[in-house]
């Protein structure tokens, strides 16, 4: 980039004010469009520090020109910037996963306007409604409407002189009571206008006016002896009342706004969007987005809204979000702490982890291998680490009571258990329950023989235990000189805390995150593993120290004739020839009167 004099001069003589910048690469490809509050302090940000963020390093090495427009302000920024990114679609900046239209319902502005369902809306002048989560609620809620109140769907020119002069015949529609005949003159201008009206208010969920319109109807048709009348007023009265009992209820007080959650991860932004109108939710949509560089919640949640309002020419004046925007908005922000606005705003964040949840499962299905790298990206980034953690080891101490100290470790590779791997230590050096220096002699002994071997040491260590058993384990890495190449971290059991070398606070992760349920999987499976071990070493040491209280049998004697005989039954039930095989005859001999007063005495008893 310094060899391009261009570039220097143009990045030097950036105006200090909003716009859009887009970046072009050596072939002249616009490859990332961006909004600033400032041109000149955001552009120039990307070519004086350097980044965190690999593929950031990557888009700034290829840009070989900048282009920018200035706006009036941050707001009208992003608009641009949205509608920029949708007609370029650079590859580098954030895109929807599916980048598929909404389904909408629009409103014809023309003398007895039309109403349809569409997608790819575009500013004529006409009215849209929407979007709505799917075509087939989209539908249902356009043949509700126009069963209410039926309009025209012809491409007929109704103008006055058309109307007066018969230039169009009356249709099918007309004869199965889809349409009143306007056409021929047969419903005025003014009585469609109010059923367009009305339609507005069913659409944008104020049934109130509705309502009163079909019980004034039903009234004057009754008062009028007109029962027939009055009784199709009253059914559709009633189908009010039913859609109106199908739509979620919050609050009455609530009125036009505009709800969003937002659910990230390391590549991905799930976002749910929620149109409430007098108390009712009547739209919900949601927004997957592909993270292209290290884009924030606030940039992913600004795109999202910049696309709903930009799109489907919305003008909610307040949006209940997660949290505050740094930019100056055309709109009133509202950040709820408690009541019934919260629980709007924790509906929808609730919506977007179901669509994480169920967008996630799917991929998995599709490719196992992709959920995999997920994890373990997740769990890279989540405990700080600078590669994914496809190699880790766990280990932990089981010293009952002080005898028979063992230690656990247990291998997961690519998140998965790798019992092969698994290994047990007999504590060699250590006498009494001395926990510290058990994980020292475990960790020594683990990682030395592993050096000497030359095979490959894991991407991470996890003890289980807390400073005082982290403090043994980075005491035994410097004695062998790989502290600093391992990453290594403990887990207390008491509030699942994380804690790190040298570092006083630990690290509480969600707890329903993966990166904690793996690191708790290999603590229990450690925990398992060691305890078993230690129950089978008491074991075989109270039968082999009953052995050894009969006269001439030490440690090496027992073991040789458990070996033989498998059990102490076995050796019980065995005569002097048998016996003999494996001993002495004076050992035999002992062997035979031990057991025989043994059973003498219990008969005794």
């Amino acid at each position: 980039m310094s060899e391009n004099k261009d570039l220097k001069i143009l990045l030097t003589n950036l105006p200090d004010q909003p716009g859009v910048y887009k970046y072009f690469d050596e072939a002249g490809e616009i490859i990332y469009i961006g909004k600033a509050k400032s041109l000149k302090k955001r552009v120039n940000s990307y070519f004086n520090k350097v980044h965190d963020n690999r593929k950031t390093t990557v888009l700034v090495s290829k840009i070989r020109d900048i282009q920018y427009t200035v706006v009036d302000s941050e707001y009208d920024a992003l608009l641009l910037e949205n509608s920029l990114i949708k007609e370029f679609m650079p590859r580098y900046n954030i895109s929807l996963k599916d980048d598929k239209s909404y389904p909408l319902i629009k409103i014809s502005k023309e003398r007895f306007s039309k109403v349809y369902a569409m997608r790819n809306p575009v500013k004529d002048g006409s009215e849209y409604f929407g979007p709505y989560s799917n075509a087939k609620l989209m539908y249902m809620v356009l043949d509700f409407a126009k069963k209410l109140y039926p309009t025209r769907n012809c491409n007929y020119d109704l103008s006055e002189k058309n109307i007066r002069d018969k230039k169009v015949k009356l249709c099918l529609e007309y004869q199965i009571g889809n349409c009143k005949g306007p056409c021929q003159g047969l419903q005025s201008l003014d009585d469609y206008s109010k059923n367009i009206a009305n339609i507005k208010h069913i659409l944008k969920g104020n049934l109130s006016e509705a309502k009163k319109h079909f019980k004034l109807q039903m009234s004057e048709a009754a008062e009028a002896l007109h029962f027939e009348e009055a009784q199709q007023y009253k059914e559709k009265l009633e189908m009010l009342e039913k859609y109106q009992a199908k739509s979620t209820i919050v609050n009455n007080n609530i009125n036009n706004v505009d709800v969003f959650g937002i659910v990230s991860t390391p590549t991905s932004a799930y976002i749910n969007y929620l149109r409430v109108v007098n108390g009712m939710i009547i739209q919900t949509h949601n927004l997957e987005y592909k993270k292209k560089i290290d884009e924030t919640d606030e940039e992913l949640l600004l795109e999202a809204i910049a696309e709903i309002r930009n799109t489907q020419f919305i003008e909610t004046e307040e949006l209940i979000l997660p949290f505050e925007l740094s930019i100056e908005t055309e709109f009133n922000i509202t950040v709820p702490l408690g009541g019934d606005k919260k629980k709007l705003l924790d509906l929808s964040i609730k919506n977007a982890l179901y669509l994480k949840h169920e967008k996630q499962q799917a991929s998995d299905k599709l490719d196992p291998g992709l959920k995999t790298d997920r994890i373990l990206n997740t769990m890279m980034i989540d405990l700080r680490l600078k590669v994914p953690p496809r190699h880790m080891e766990c280990f932990d101490n089981s010293n009952i009571q002080g005898t028979n100290p063992v230690s656990a470790c247990v291998v997961f590779k690519d998140a998965k258990p790798s019992k092969s791997d698994y290994r047990h230590f007999n504590v060699k050096t250590v006498i009494g329950p001395d926990d510290f220096a058990t994980m020292t002699e475990v960790l020594t002994r683990r990682y030395s023989r592993l050096l000497n071997e030359k095979q490959a040491l894991p991407d991470l260590i996890i003890i289980d235990g807390g400073k005082g058993q982290l403090s043994a384990a980075v005491d035994a890495l410097q004695s062998l000189g790989i502290y600093g190449k391992i990453p290594v971290i403990g887990i207390a059991k008491r509030l699942e805390e994380l804690y790190y070398p040298n570092d006083p606070l630990p690290l509480y992760l969600d707890k329903k995150s993966e990166t904690l349920r793996i690191i708790q999987q290999m603590r229990d499976e450690a925990h398992r593993f060691g305890i078993t071990h230690h129950r089978n070493r008491r074991s075989k040491n109270f039968t082999i120290t009953s052995l050894e209280e009969i006269d001439g049998i030490g440690s090496v004697t027992a073991n040789t004739l458990l070996s033989y005989f498998k059990s102490v039954k076995k050796i019980k039930e065995a005569g002097k020839e048998k016996l003999m095989e494996v001993v002495s005859e004076k050992t035999a001999k002992a062997i035979l009167d031990f057991y025989h007063n043994e059973s003498k005495n219990h008969t005794q008893i």
